[in-house]
């Protein structure tokens, strides 16, 4: 039978899906519908168009029936069961319009009303409130009992959040808020108190939502049905009047949202139900803290100077884009065809990337690009490329809910991953088992309603040493899925890994000491692992950033295929990229010895491909990664630079090292929105565009291919792809693009995993995961089905080699790095929103035992020193970490924590050693040297940035 309603569309259909083999036949108002066992009458009702009032009833939560607006009669039960808790049954015969029905709903809301202010002409929801379109489904047009008893009407406001008020005066007590907390953030920061009348909702742990434990998702604003719950944007600006569907710029979820417009000012981001990646759910970050794309630091006209302690000097986009070219090339000219090069940005779209990679390779005329998935995520590309024949993860993130066991190592899902974060928890809630490896307590650990079963605590730098002990385990007590190893891996590879992790020097016993871990603790994790159903590993940056980072991937990798957990639902490998690109980053070619699609550059058929789509001649050697970039500019052979959307002089280590690279190079070119730490350095900026100004696509942890698309113009006259392609020209070679599909369309036709990705394919689809191809037109949520992409699973050997980086007397604690929730990689944009109001500076955890030995106390100011360099921070004593390990976030610049990480990197991929440093920490009074130095410089860039302002002001004054 076909239904009126698209349930695919944005309307609330007041209850969630079910899904179910068996269909069931009803009557609701005379007409017949077929849906699902388990549907409820609302949502039944609704698939056929019919409207039945509701106020507690969402389709993103589980009914409650506490509001009594949806009451219907249905033939042979008695009273008025609410539609929205009542299932379908075959044969049922509904009524949903009925006098009685009309009476009871309007006695019903007439109750509402009378403790519910009157201000709806001056409300901030007033045009877009339940409460009030309800009242007008049910046709009230009196409250008979007035205002002189009690009410809650003179309740004060709870305005401290920076995002949303809450209003208690307009509560109805729908518990909407409370529920979606719980179901779908899985916080459990509200609650109702009191009971009866004196029922109210209350965030726990604070006095009021900004010091409480809500972590500001906006899950409860977005399910508030009335003005109880309200963004602060609307509030000021009025309600939106339009919208546009486009994709989240943060972390590697891809979270698709609603950018709602009022003319042309964005007034809310709000999370899209029908996202695959987040089903309507967000975070603080995607859902409030875009600000950033507006404000007054960002720099909208071109601007060059000669050398770096001049002021800028505002000019057109084709004097800027001239004098960029004439310098590439005079040093070209000077210094030879390798002494420039680009990097690529993971913020920035696949087609965007795409279009760098192949400047450099066309109009530079060598290999000589790179991406900052070099310092983050290349050991995945290489470890699975290795063992898997692909490089990337093996599902979509819903795989999450059919998981049994999941194990998450050297990630943070909670706080880097929020909106996954939410989805394991649920699942969790549901049953699945947790377990953690991470040299910190993550909140997974033990948190409200999400705990891990086992938390093994492993010392920094002995990833490889841990995954060795598990394989030990499950080869030596035969937990092994040998018919799966036998049908569908390498039997020769498998024999010599099965050898060699089961030698004594890698049991758990030998091991164990190793990685600080008691052996009973890794064994009872093999065998969970091995044993306990569908098994999922889910790791991060703490997994990669190693200088075995590589083999630590191959080793988990090593683990799935070993006991069958991989290609079906609920198992599999699954890196947690860290920005919003960087798989796409990688995809799209980024790296000197790959062309898009994870091709070598050596390959002299795919070349060819490349050759004469692109009319050049390509180089077939690899060109230098960023490492080499900075030696080679050190040494007088590297002289130039174009940086779109990266902010290399943060991000990457050894700082000191970074920028004395980037002071030797002659020309630095930045394409940014702020003047960034990498910026400071440039002789050309080319203002960059936001992800609320351009078209394209990223692709998310997953292999998820989203649309971006543009919700206002370019503040700077052009989008990223615009700028490149005026490099390019000015350097003589022809880009003829006039939309980013266009693009699309070219890195289809020569990636095999893109042929059938456009963007009407995207429009069909909502979204899609390559591998799509003729082969899999639709996209594939899960890899490595029924074989592995390299044919047969191939084990690697994983042999344990100690890090460099050792602890002595000098520097006996170790420093690990990572992510906070509120802010974003090197926080230039959250910085720039009210997000600061969680956390204004980056801290340094150290556990009690050392902080004692040291005579530290909680907010001293410490400076830590390693054999990089030093730095100075705050100090927060706490047991997440355990004694001997100390550790902090890099989101301010000022903080310096990369100061202190060394170049110490990964065998493989040259990917830094962020996550174990050598370092001593003691009580001070002053900031660092480095610190010191750091702000005369920024100090000395903002005048000469200011400068350019006032001449600016002056010109147009004249």
């Amino acid at each position: 039978m076909i239904t009126i309603f698209d349930p695919a569309s944005d309307i609330d259909l007041g209850t969630p899906a079910r899904e179910s083999d068996v269909q069931v036949s009803l009557t609701i108002d005379g007409r017949e519908i077929s849906v699902p066992s388990g549907t409820s009458v609302m949502r039944a009702a609704a698939l056929l168009g019919t409207t039945i009032p509701k106020l507690c009833a969402t389709d993103s939560l589980e009914a409650f029936g506490s509001c009594r607006m949806c009451l219907v009669e249905i033939d042979g039960m008695r009273g008025y069961p609410a539609s929205c808790t009542t299932p379908v049954t075959a044969g049922m015969v509904v009524r949903t319009q009925t006098s009685k029905l009309a009476t009871l709903r309007r006695n019903v809301m007439e109750l509402y009303i009378s403790d519910h202010p009157l201000d709806c002409l001056t409300c901030p929801a007033n045009g877009n409130c339940e409460l009030q379109t309800v009242a007008g489904q049910v046709g009230l047009r009196e409250v008979r009992y007035g205002y002189e008893g009690a009410n809650h009407l003179a309740e004060a406001k709870d305005v401290s959040n920076p995002y949303f008020d809450y209003d208690p005066s307009k509560c109805i007590v729908c518990s909407r808020c409370v529920r979606a907390c719980e179901e779908i953030q899985g916080t459990f920061a509200l609650t109702i108190s009191g009971r009866g009348f004196d029922s109210r909702v209350e965030a726990a742990g604070g006095d009021n939502f900004l010091d409480s434990e809500c972590v500001s998702c906006g899950a409860c604003v977005q399910a508030c049905p009335t003005a109880t719950l309200i963004d602060k944007s609307v509030v000021e600006i009025g309600q939106p009047e339009r919208s546009v569907i486009t994709t989240c710029a943060y972390c590697g979820v891809g979270c698709s949202f609603r950018a709602e417009m009022k003319g042309e000012q964005l007034v809310r981001m709000v999370p899209d139900k029908n996202g695959q990646a987040n089903h309507g759910h967000s975070c603080v970050k995607g859902r409030f803290a875009w600000g950033y794309a507006t404000h007054p630091d960002r720099i909208t006209k071109p601007m060059i100077r000669k050398h770096i302690n001049d002021p800028w000097q505002e000019v057109s986009w084709d004097e800027a884009v001239t004098y960029a070219a004439s310098e590439l090339r005079r040093i070209q000219l000077k210094y030879g065809r390798d002494s420039i090069g680009g990097i690529t940005s993971s913020r920035c779209t696949n087609e965007e990337t795409y279009l760098v990679q192949k400047l450099v390779r066309t109009a530079f005329g060598n290999n000589n690009v790179d991406t900052c998935a070099r310092v983050c995520h290349s050991p995945t590309g290489y470890g699975l490329k290795q063992t898997l024949g692909e490089s990337a993860g093996t599902q979509n993130f819903d795989s999450v809910m059919k998981a049994d066991v999941i194990l998450v190592m050297g990630a943070n899902p909670t706080d880097a991953h929020p909106v996954f974060g939410s989805q394991l928890k649920r699942r969790l809630r549901q049953g699945a088992r947790l377990i953690v490896i991470d040299p910190r307590r993550i909140d997974l650990v033990d948190s409200p309603h999400a705990r891990a079963e086992l938390h093994l605590q492993l010392r920094p730098g002995t990833n490889v040493a841990m995954l060795n002990a598990l394989a030990h385990v499950i080869v030596t007590e035969g937990l092994v899925d040998e018919p799966f190893v036998k049908a569908r891996c390498e039997a020769t590879d498998f024999a010599r890994w099965r050898d060699f992790v089961s030698l004594p020097e890698n049991s758990p016993e030998e091991l164990g000491p190793v990685c600080g871990v008691p052996a009973e603790q890794i064994r009872a994790v093999a065998r969970v692992y091995a044993t306990g159903g569908n098994a999922a590993i889910y790791y991060g940056l703490g997994v990669t950033e190693h200088s075995q980072g590589s083999t630590s991937v191959m080793g988990i990798a090593n683990l799935a295929m070993a006991t069958g957990n991989i290609g079906r639902e609920g198992v599999g490998v699954n890196p947690l990229r860290g920005q919003n690109n960087v798989q796409g980053s990688c995809d799209m070619g980024s790296f000197p010895h790959e062309l898009p699609g994870y091709r070598h550059i050596s390959n002299e058929a795919v070349r060819a491909q490349f050759e004469q789509a692109w009319n050049v001649t390509l180089q077939p050697d690899p060109g230098l990664r960023i490492p080499n970039m900075f030696e080679a500019a050190l040494d007088g052979t590297f002289k130039a630079l174009y940086c779109q959307g990266e902010d290399i002089a943060q991000s990457d280590p050894n700082t000191q090292h970074v920028t004395a690279a980037l002071s030797a190079l002659e020309c630095v070119i930045v394409q940014d929105i702020f003047l960034n730490e990498t910026a400071k350095f440039a002789h050309v900026f080319l203002p960059g565009s936001s992800f609320l100004e351009k078209d394209g696509t990223f692709t998310n942890a997953e292999r998820r291919i989203s649309r971006v698309r543009k919700v206002m113009d370019p503040l700077a006259g052009k989008a990223d792809w615009e700028a490149t392609i005026a490099l390019a020209e000015a350097l003589g070679y022809k880009m003829d693009y006039r939309h980013p599909s266009e693009i699309m369309d070219e890195i289809a036709r020569l990636t095999p995993t893109f042929s059938r990705v456009s963007y009407a394919e995207l429009e069909r689809h909502g979204s899609l995961q390559w591998p799509c191809n003729d082969a899999a037109p639709d996209g594939t949520p899960t890899m490595h089905i029924e074989e592995f992409v390299r044919g047969k699973g191939r084990f690697m050997l994983t042999g344990y080699v100690p890090t460099e980086e050792k602890v002595n007397s000098r520097y006996p604690l170790l420093l690990t790095t990572g992510r906070i929730l509120s802010q974003y990689n090197v926080g230039a944009q959250t910085r720039r929103t009210d997000n600061v109001a969680w956390h204004e500076e980056d801290r340094l955890e150290i556990h009690p035992t050392d902080a004692e030995n040291r005579g530290i106390v909680d907010e001293d100011w410490v400076g830590i020193g390693s054999r990089a360099g030093q730095t100075v921070l705050r100090a927060k004593v706490t047991e997440r970490v355990a004694p001997g390990v100390v550790y902090t976030t890099f989101h301010f610049p000022e903080s310096g924590a990369n100061v202190i990480t060394t170049d110490n990197s990964d065998w493989a991929t040259n990917c830094p050693e962020y996550k174990v440093t050598a370092v001593e920490i003691v009580r001070v009074s002053q900031p660092s040297e480095w610190q010191k130095r750091y702000q005369a410089f920024s100090d000395e860039q903002s005048r000469l940035l200011r400068e350019r302002r006032h001449a600016e002001k002056a010109e147009v004054r004249r």
